[in-house]
């Protein structure tokens, strides 16, 4: 379970103190996929960085199955990116001189694991995401924005973690590819027990999720988390 309890993130823009992440306090279950909305400038990318352990709050906690993340070393904090969170970014962010199946074994080889489990295990991904023998052995450049966006959702499962975070991961993708990315993160949520949050600003998709939180000026506006029935 992700628990977050009274989290801030303030800090200096020239003489003023901005508090960008403004005591906010939810939890979301294992295998739940959560989204955040809320206008540019509310809250949602730093909030996004906390979770990640990408930057470290004020104040407040940070729970991952009762470890508070915000109080790891560097060293600690490295491991943590690694083995328990799996990032999907809206620009894909994948290796363009790797093919598809090297991009998602690339993070295993990060966290030591031998090649044949590697490969074994992004074969299974890639399949699992739909992908054919042959384009798994394509480069980025030879896919399309959707195809593009299943490698980094695969590569962003690869080290089993606990929780996926995915920033407008259907942001540059047209609506019929963008739907079939979050259909595919949620069957992936229950099968595989992840917790997803995905910041996103299609409120259409992002009121399918199983929850959804709204920031407004880095507080969490009342009655925004609400569970499907």
């Amino acid at each position: 379970m992700l628990q977050v309890t009274n989290l801030k993130r303030s800090f200096k823009s020239g003489d003023t103190t901005v508090t960008a992440v403004n005591d906010i306090s939810f939890t979301v279950p294992n295998g739940q996929f959560a989204s955040i909305v809320g206008r540019s400038g509310s809250g949602k990318s730093t909030l996004l960085s906390l979770l990640g352990a990408l930057d470290k709050p004020t104040s407040g906690s940070i729970s991952v199955d009762g470890k508070d993340i915000t109080k790891l070393h560097d060293h600690a904090l490295i491991a943590y990116r690694c083995e328990k969170i799996g990032f999907i970014f809206q620009g894909y962010n994948l290796v363009p001189n790797l093919t598809a199946v090297e991009n998602v074994m690339l993070p295993m080889e990060f966290a030591g694991l031998a090649k044949a489990q590697r490969l074994e295990r992004a074969l299974s991904l890639l399949k699992q995401v739909g992908f054919s023998d042959d384009q798994m052995d394509r480069k980025p450049g030879k896919l399309s924005g959707g195809q593009q966006q299943r490698v980094a959702i695969a590569r962003a499962l690869a080290n089993k973690p606990k929780l996926i975070l995915a920033d407008e991961p259907t942001g540059n993708l047209d609506s019929t590819t963008g739907k079939m990315i979050f259909d595919l993160l949620h069957d992936l949520a229950r099968s595989e027990n992840t917790t997803i949050i995905a910041v996103t600003h299609d409120l259409e998709i992002a009121g399918k999720t199983d929850t959804t939180f709204r920031l407004d000026d880095g507080k969490l506006a009342k009655g925004s988390q609400k569970g499907k029935a």
